[in-house]
């Protein structure tokens, strides 16, 4: 009598190791979808985008409306398209600024006192896959805001003024500015115990962008300033005694003169990045155009003046004061600058880096196990 073996039985296939960078297009695909068909079916959701939407169509027939009191030829002017194109930049900007952090600064925490954060780490989802699906939901939820924002921006450029290629420009950075805040809000999501402490800390985090930046600015202005002697091209002081002894030929235009005089010299150079990197000034610099309204006091042509100004604070002070008041040429004892280049890539870059910030500090605070939790949290 022979034994009959029975051979043992085929091992299982185990499942993929996951780490926790591992990245695919399904897990995130996976997790972005989970979060938009909650947002979708929230009726909040679905208030929000009218709201939105009324709020904007109403300040833009408002400010046309505003043109056309002043103006009755505004309608069908450049200078009034450009204008209408500003206001509608900064308001769609403005707003999602404001939007924005509530989307995303809730992601994790919020999951975590629902009970449902767990339920996605137990996955084969690896925490960088959680971490880009959310943030992916939260950036495509405020992107609707914008394309929501689209008509009006649309109307503007038919009124003219304004170049077609301009819209794109004004949307891509608007759209990844809102990247860059969706993403810090992800990283205080995950290390604020509550959600409305990480709601707080991004919008702090925005307003130390938008208001706290030139409100620094200002306030290192007089530390960096100092009395030095610099070059002036002016009118001489002998102009001024002859006139206070009453020469008749003092009347007539003065001869400017270069001379070496006592003047405060502020180092903008070193400080100049305060003011880049607000999302304001990175929208105003990479995408609204120069106006071609003559009227300087216009908020387009005002948008012109003050970004050639931010690029001319890069270069610090000039070599030759121009203080020449009279009416001839200049350019021959003041030497041309160097022309002051776009400062919008440093700004769009720093942001940009905060929000990858926030996104590897989400990633890494959503392995598992986690040695800590915040006081007061549960697992699930």
């Amino acid at each position: 009598m022979t034994a009959t073996t029975t051979p043992p039985a085929p091992a299982p296939h185990a499942a993929p190791a996951v780490g926790t960078w591992t990245l695919t297009w399904h897990g995130v695909r996976t997790v972005a979808a989970l979060e938009l068909r909650q947002r979708v079916r929230s009726s909040r959701w679905k208030a929000a985008l009218i709201v939105w939407f009324v709020v904007v169509g109403a300040i833009t027939l408002l400010a046309g409306g505003v043109l056309t009191l002043f103006d009755d030829s505004a309608a069908t002017t450049d200078e009034a398209g450009a204008v209408l194109f500003v206001v509608v930049t900064a308001l769609v900007l403005g707003l999602g600024l404001l939007v924005t952090p509530t989307l995303a600064s809730t992601a994790v925490n919020g999951d975590r006192a629902a009970g449902t954060l767990a339920t996605l780490q137990v996955t084969l989802l690896s925490p960088a896959e959680i971490a880009a699906g959310k943030l992916l939901a939260a950036w495509v939820s405020a992107c609707a805001f914008l394309v929501v924002s689209l008509p009006f921006f649309v109307i503007a450029l038919l009124m003219g003024g304004v170049p077609l290629a301009t819209l794109p420009r004004v949307v891509l950075l608007i759209a990844l500015l809102l990247a860059a805040v969706c993403g810090m809000g992800l990283g205080w999501s995950t290390l604020a115990a509550r959600p409305a402490g990480s709601t707080v800390l991004t919008f702090v985090t925005v307003a130390a962008l938008t208001i706290f930046t030139p409100i620094f600015f200002g306030l290192t202005y007089p530390f960096l300033s100092s009395v030095q002697q610099v070059q002036v091209y002016g009118v001489p002081d002998s102009y001024w005694e002859e006139m206070d002894e009453g020469d008749s030929a003092a009347m007539d235009d003065p001869v400017c003169e270069l001379s070496v005089e006592e003047r405060s010299v502020a180092h903008t150079e070193w400080t100049w990045w305060l003011l880049a990197i607000n999302p304001f000034a990175v929208v105003a610099d990479g995408a609204v155009p120069a106006s071609a309204a003559t009227d300087e006091y216009s908020p387009a042509q005002v948008v012109g003046v003050a970004t050639q100004t931010l690029r001319d604070l890069r270069l610090g002070g000039p070599e030759v004061l121009d203080e020449c008041w009279g009416e001839q040429e200049t350019s021959a004892a003041v030497p041309a600058r160097d022309a002051a280049g776009p400062v919008w890539p440093l700004g769009l870059g720093v942001n940009l880096l905060l929000g990858a910030a926030g996104f590897l500090v989400a990633v890494r605070r959503l392995r598992t196990p986690q040695r800590t939790l915040p006081r007061g949290t549960r697992v699930a």
